[in-house]
């Protein structure tokens, strides 16, 4: 597929979200360092958000799974540790010497090794549930399937798409078509399938395009470690490479890499929203002004 490089010359788009990529290289550098360590200790910087870091104390972490963009930390005691990293969230190995001012929680392990949960924004979140018990979590209880899994299907997006009269890409975002799917993502294969953002029916084949562009651009995104634009760090402290091949997120007024017509950024549902006007056609009967 055609790639071109983001613009050094332009400035980050703000909206941006660790997505299943990012959450999943996390999960894949965290895991040989939790799993099979017992919580000895926790801190918490006091807020409700994160005030449940300090249940998971005496529980020991038999594997770090993942849902969504949700980090699902599985406890010995039937319990869950979920860590949602919301906007600016960065999970690192802590040294506990001197104060983070944007430290929000922090995890003590048996062999000395601190885990730590810096967030900006604050806009991150922390709780212990009941395995598979998701109904405090709203969001996390009514994500669609992944889209890396059998249970996702061109059929099964199609359904989920067509239920509903919104935007193709506020469908996406809602999470209840696909889990993981952000604004960065979104983009990205809608322009790859040839889908308008804004447009709100689709076609049996454009649902089957759409779902195989997303699987390829999650899956391409977490070999590259993910995409990183300002915030997003690996949990090894390391930038991902993903931000090199983006095509659409971000590349307003860059030559499209199929027609090399200027890609549009308009703004839908709130969300900044970058595609190509003329291979993203958007059917006559539902143009719209910002189209």
């Amino acid at each position: 597929m055609a790639r071109t490089l983001t613009r050094p010359d332009r400035p980050d788009p703000p909206d941006t979200v660790p997505e299943l990529p990012e959450v999943e290289t996390i999960r894949r550098q965290l895991s040989p360092v939790w799993s099979g360590r017992r919580i000895v200790d926790a801190w918490t910087y006091g807020t409700p958000k994160f005030a449940a870091a300090v249940d998971a104390i005496g529980a020991r972490v038999e594997s770090i799974g993942r849902r969504g963009k949700y980090l699902m930390v599985e406890l010995d005691d039937d319990r869950q540790l979920v860590i949602h990293l919301g906007m600016t969230g960065v999970l690192r190995v802590g040294s506990g010497a001197e104060p983070d001012p944007y430290l929000r929680a922090s995890w003590s392990l048996d062999n000395g090794t601190i885990v730590e949960f810096q967030d900006v924004r604050r806009f991150g979140r922390v709780a212990v549930v009941a395995r598979d018990d998701h109904s405090s979590l709203p969001t996390l209880h009514e994500l669609g399937p992944e889209p890396l899994s059998d249970d996702f299907t061109a059929a099964s997006l199609y359904r989920s798409l067509s239920a509903s009269h919104r935007a193709i890409k506020t469908q996406l975002l809602s999470q209840r078509p696909v889990a993981g799917v952000g604004n960065i993502y979104a983009d990205e294969a809608l322009w790859h399938a040839r889908v308008h953002p804004a447009a709100r029916s689709i076609t049996r084949p454009q649902a089957t395009r759409l779902h195989t562009a997303i699987r390829e651009v999650l899956a391409a995104a977490v070999e590259r470690r993910g995409t990183t634009l300002r915030d997003y760090r690996t949990f090894s402290g390391e930038r991902g490479d993903n931000q090199h091949a983006l095509v659409a997120y971000g590349q307003g007024d860059a030559p499209c890499a199929r027609c090399a017509r200027a890609l549009r950024t308009i703004t839908l549902d709130a969300r900044t929203t970058t595609f190509c006007a003329t291979c993203q056609r958007l059917p006559r009967e539902r143009r719209f002004d910002g189209a």
